[in-house]
Order: C-alpha cells, then structure tokens, then sequence
C-alpha cells in the first residue's frame, strides 16, 4: 500500500456537525482558530487550540466552522530572526476557498462546501479540451474586457457575469479564438506602495491567496451575498465558456505573495510559517528571485503541495482548462535555489491526472541567478517564446527602421524564417513547435498598435518618473511619436500591424493575441499599464473606436489558420523522412529556386517563398504558399515549381487595408507582383 499522505486535506472540511481544518507550520509553537461574527468581523465567537502532530500539521474542529464562517489563525512560535511570529495577528488560511476583508486591513477566510459535491450544477458541460494545434489563445483582463461593453447590462459589466454574457462570447467565437487566458484571478490585493500613492493593482500579480476567486471580479449582487456567490458566479463563467466551445486559462502566481519583503504586510505565510515557506539565504534574509519581495521556498514539500492542491481544486472542482505559470523559472528551483528541469513541482504537475490533462504554460524566466530557462522545460509544458517576440518584432520594424536610417536592415530572412517554423533551435525535437508559445504582445509592453506608433515608453501616469517599463521595445513609429494626421504614417502603421497579426497566426506554434490587439487597440504609448484601472486598459467597443479594417484582418487569419492544417505542425520533420503530423517544409527564393545556405543568412536576402505540406493523420491534406517581402520597394516572385503543385489560389494579402477575396490562380513559374513590406498566403493545389 502506498504510503500515507501527512499533508492530506490541508484547509477547512465542513459537515453536519461543523468542520476541521488543517494548517502545516513546522516551526509554530502553538496554532489556535478563531471562528467571528458574521456581523463583526473583529469579533471572535469561539477559539480551538489546534494539536500538531509528527508532520507538522495542526489539527482541530469546531461545530462553529459551517459553511459561510469566517474564521482566522493565531499562531505563536519561537523568536529567532528567521521567524516573524505574532499572536497578536490573526492570520488567513492559506487554504481558504473564500477570502472576507476587514476594515483594518486583514483578512478572514469563508468555510465554503465543494462544488463537485452537487454545490454547483454544470448542466452537463465538459471541457472543450481543444487540440493544441488548434488552439489560439486570446490574453485578457476579467475586468478590462466587458467594462465598456453597452451590449451587457451595467451591472455585469467588468465582471465574471460580463465576460459569460452572449455579447461577450459571440464576439469571442466570431473571432475565432479557441482559448482565453485571464490575467490573474486568484484574489489579490495592491502593494502598500501603491496604496501610499492612491493607486491599485489593475493586473493582479499580487497573489493573497491560492484557492479564492477574486471577489471585486464578481457583480456586486454576489458580493452582497458573500464568497459562496463569488465562487458560483466563477464557476458560472466557466460553465457558459465552456458551452460556446471556449476554453479557460488561469494566469497564477505561485512564485510570491502579496506579503512583499520582510518589512511588508502580513497576512498569512509569514505569521504561519516565515522560515518555512519563503526563501532565505544564510544570514536569514529573503532571496527575491521575483523582484517582489519575496520568494517561496519550492525546495520544501509544503509549498510544493500548496501550488499542486491549488491547481487541481480550479482545475477540478472549478473546472478549468490549463494555466499560464507566471515567472515558472522559480517554480523550478530546487533547495539549492537552482533551476532544474526535473524539479518534482514541474514533474507533479505533468504526472498528475487531473493537472497533467490541462494545458500547461510556463512563462520560462525570473529575475535570479541562472533566470532564463526558454526551452529548457520539460516535455509537456508548452513555453513564452520570448526568442520568437524579439526576433518578429525586430524583423519587422527595427529592421525596417535601420534599412531606411541606414540603407541595409543588417539582418536577413533565416531567423526569422526559423521562428516562422517553430523554433527549432529553441525546443527539443521530441517536444515539437507546440511547446512554442507564439506571442507579439502582452499585457507587459506596447500593445501592437503601440508598436508602431512610439518609439519610447510614455509612462508618466505610472507615478514613477518613467522609470519603471523596459526601455528595450524593438517598436518603431514611423518617423512620428504617437499620434498623427499624416495619412502616409497612419497607412505604414497599419500594414505592419498586418505583417505583425500574418506572422503571428500563421507561424507554427500556439499563437497567443492580446486582447485589443485585433483592432488596434493603444495605450498611449504605456508599456507598463499595471496600475491603470481605466480606458486606457479596458477594450473599446464602439465603432468608432476601433479599426474595421483590423478586426477583419485579425478573423481571416484566423479562420486561415483553423482551414491550413500545413501552418499548425504537431512535430517537427526530419530530413528525408514523412513525419505524421509534421509539415514537410520548402523553402525558395524570389526566384523560386531552392534557397541555400547563403540565401538563408545573406543580410540582404529578405524575400522568400515557404511551401508546408501537411502529413496528416486526423485531417485532409493541405499545402500552402506564404510569400515573404520585407524590403520597402515592389519586386517580383517567381511561384516554386514543386512536384505535384499545380496551382496557387491566393487567400490572403497583407498589403491592403481590407482582406482580398479569394483570386484567381496562378500557375507554377508564374512571376507576379508582390507589393513592398507584404505578404502574400496562397493555397496550393495538386496532389500529395
């Protein structure tokens, strides 16, 4: 039989005759529960001293601990320089499932029953469990994605109701979006700083605990009502995606809390357990791997288990579909503080049944020593591929930039062209071009339209003297910073937020678009907008606001990419092989002659022909064309006389402001005209 779990069942279990909770502190002398007053916050009804065994774990029940008590911990311990313990504190379970605020600014947990207990009715929905080859994440803010939206009540707008409601997930479908990736949602407060300086924490990475929605999130009926309602609210969200086919992905911080360095709040870890669950170097001062505060300590079992329950209580009991790792290089870091593929947290998750089946994200960096890890995770994590990032956006617009300031680009087509492909230089073969995570843009830097219009940060607002934001953008304006009525500007600046969204959605990879970015959404040149609960983060939603032209472009795309199995490989090909599931690529010059080493890094060769033919095993095959022009003059192409294409039938060009209808076809040899800075899609016809 295998061995028994000691850290089994942590948090508050309730029954009929009240609950019992579970808290691990190794280095407590004494843990005691608190159970309040619904109506008094500050006041507590009842007190059980909780009984430690050999593993560190303090028990103890009350029949005051029902569903819907708010309850807390006090807990006391020796005094060395390692520990921060304080009986005076009541202290917030690490486990609550339901979080309620107190006026002088702490916090009590809410004993909540489960929901897959019958607490809440699915009607029926499963997970869309979308391939991830065809997946399309879209990264968005619960609140900043409905706030404008007049087609959703005012009372559910910027909320979880709000992003459920039809007029949310139409426009969702109708984009062609198969996943959306919420910024964070596990309740968070705002660091004292900003609160000093009457601001708030818009984005969320500010984690107060683990298993709790956050409530402001929620309509304010279900706050009135209280952390069951909040949940349910949650879970209702899921539930309706989930009924449009949509899938749901949690951006989660487990690397820190929202406890800050030594000096700031405490609110739970650190009057539980300081020694234990944050990092420390030898003279007991916290090792800051995440440039917050503090780091927990991913070496012990405790706060391994703490990020492994959590995942497996959204993704079971609240159903949903994957998560996004923020800063997952800490996560990897084993006692020693350094980063190891095989950590047992990364390797817990891929082998747990329940997290294992989800889609799993790592962000594949910190600020540490030995901080950036892109594509050093194991099989089954897919990765931000910020390699991919720098190289599309300098590809097309610092290239650009130098080409005109300087006569030549100084870069050629081959690393991009290695993106465009997957990346294999980046990830093993055995991983394949889905561990690429494809992405542009973030919530962190310029929006696209951004991109084009600024070369600097404008991040005055931040209240930081523009200090905080990177100062490495790889953006380019135009010749103009911000806005303009120059129409030529206006015109260059749209066609390479063209070339942007065509290189992204049909890369190989799993492509993510930011939400906004599909009409051209600005922030005014803020690249660090953590701090702005306003129009300038929330979508617009009025016509007049957004660019028609864009917002078609971006579903065409789209719809492109969901009808060419050949642009979505699920592995890499091998050379002189027919891989299942692995487009077989061809590259040719403008000439439509094989293109050779020196064509591959030769700074001036910018121009080229991609031709993917799919090896299908679940779909038909398919075989595309995507020309590539990136010098700012017209030139001709000569289309590959390949062996069984027999024709090429244009889908899609980047050069004009609206998406082309389908046109005639074009013969093999056939020299037509391809406009400056552009690309051209073509479908290929023949046989295999």
């Amino acid at each position: 039989m295998p061995a028994p779990d000691p850290l089994h069942d942590l948090g508050v279990r309730t029954g009929p005759d009240g609950g019992t909770i579970r808290v691990w502190s190794e280095q407590a002398s004494s843990i005691e529960l608190e159970v309040f007053d619904d109506g008094d916050l500050a006041w507590a009804t009842s007190r059980t001293p909780l009984v430690r065994d050999e593993h560190g774990v303090w028990e103890g029940a009350s029949d005051a601990l029902v569903p819907g008590a708010r309850y807390g911990l006090r807990v006391d311990g020796p005094p060395a320089l390692e520990h921060a313990f304080n009986p005076a504190h009541t202290l917030l379970d690490p486990y609550a499932r339901g979080l309620a605020p107190v006026a002088d600014g702490s916090w009590r947990g809410v004993a909540l029953e489960a929901l897959v207990d019958g607490g809440f009715d699915w009607a029926g929905t499963t997970k869309p469990r979308v391939p991830l080859d065809h997946t399309v994440v879209y990264e968005a803010h619960v609140r900043g994605f409905s706030r404008l939206n007049e087609r959703i009540p005012e009372p559910l707008r910027g909320t979880y109701a709000g992003l459920a409601h039809d007029a949310s997930l139409e426009y969702l479908t109708g984009l062609g979006v198969t996943t959306v990736e919420l910024l964070p949602v596990h309740a968070f407060v705002s660091e004292e700083r900003l609160v000093r300086q009457g601001r708030l924490n818009y984005w969320g990475y500010n984690t107060l605990g683990f298993f709790a929605a956050h409530a402001p999130y929620a309509s304010a009926a279900a706050q009135a009502v209280g952390a069951h309602a909040v949940r349910r609210e949650f879970a209702g969200m899921v539930r309706r995606m989930h009924e449009a086919g949509l899938e749901v992905v949690l951006d989660v911080v487990y690397n820190h809390t929202a406890e800050e360095g030594r000096q700031g709040p405490t609110y739970s870890f650190r009057g539980i357990d300081n020694a234990s669950y944050y990092r420390h170097d030898a003279h007991g001062r916290y090792v800051d791997t995440t440039g917050c505060g503090n780091t927990l300590d991913f070496g012990r079992e405790p706060a391994r288990r703490l990020v492994l329950d959590s995942l497996r209580y959204f993704a079971d009991e609240l159903q949903v579909d994957g998560f996004r790792l923020d800063l997952a290089a800490t996560l990897g870091r084993d006692d020693h503080g350094g980063y190891t593929p095989e950590h047992p947290l990364l390797q817990a998750m891929l082998e747990d049944p329940v997290i294992g089946a989800t889609k799993l994200i790592a962000e594949p960096w910190d600020v540490g020593p030995g901080g950036w890890q892109t594509g050093n995770f194991p099989p089954g994590f897919s990765e931000w591929n910020d390699r991919y990032r720098d190289r599309m956006r300098d590809f097309w617009l610092g290239d650009l930039r130098r080409e005109r300031e300087t006569g030549t680009a100084g870069s050629g087509i081959g690393r991009f062209a290695t993106r465009l492909a997957g990346s294999a230089n980046t990830f093993a073969t055995e991983r394949g071009p889905l561990a690429s995570l494809n992405f542009i843009t973030a919530h962190d830097g310029f929006t696209l339209a951004d991109l084009t219009a600024y070369d600097l940060k404008h991040n005055l607002g931040n209240g930081e003297q523009n200090r905080d934001g990177t100062d490495n953008n790889n953006s380019y304006n135009h010749g103009v910073e911000g806005d303009t009525d120059d129409a030529d500007i206006l015109a260059a600046r749209r066609r390479s937020i063209r070339n942007l969204l065509g290189t992204l959605l049909l890369s190989a990879g799993v492509p993510m678009l930011t939400a906004g970015d599909e009409y051209g959404r600005s922030q005014r040149g803020n690249n660090n907008a953590y701090c702005h609960d306003s129009e300038l983060t929330w979508l617009a939603w009025n016509d007049a606001d957004r660019d028609a032209g864009l917002l078609e472009t971006t579903r065409r795309l789209l719809r492109l990419r969901a009808e060419n199995p050949a642009i979505r490989p699920v592995r890499f090909g091998r050379f002189g092989e027919t891989t299942p599931s692995a487009s077989q690529m061809d590259w040719f010059t403008a000439e439509g002659t094989t293109m050779t080493i020196d064509d591959w890094h030769s700074p001036e060769q910018r121009t080229l022909q991609y031709l993917a033919a799919s090896t299908p095993e679940f779909e038909a095959f398919n075989r595309i064309l995507l020309v590539v022009h990136a010098h700012d003059t017209e030139t001709e192409v000569v289309l590959p006389a390949h062996e069984g294409v027999t024709g090429y039938t244009r889908l899609w060009d980047s050069s004009g402001d609206e998406p082309v209808d389908v046109d005639a076809d074009h013969a093999p040899g056939e020299r037509i005209a391809v406009a400056p800075l552009s690309m051209v899609l073509f479908r290929a016809h023949g046989d295999r």
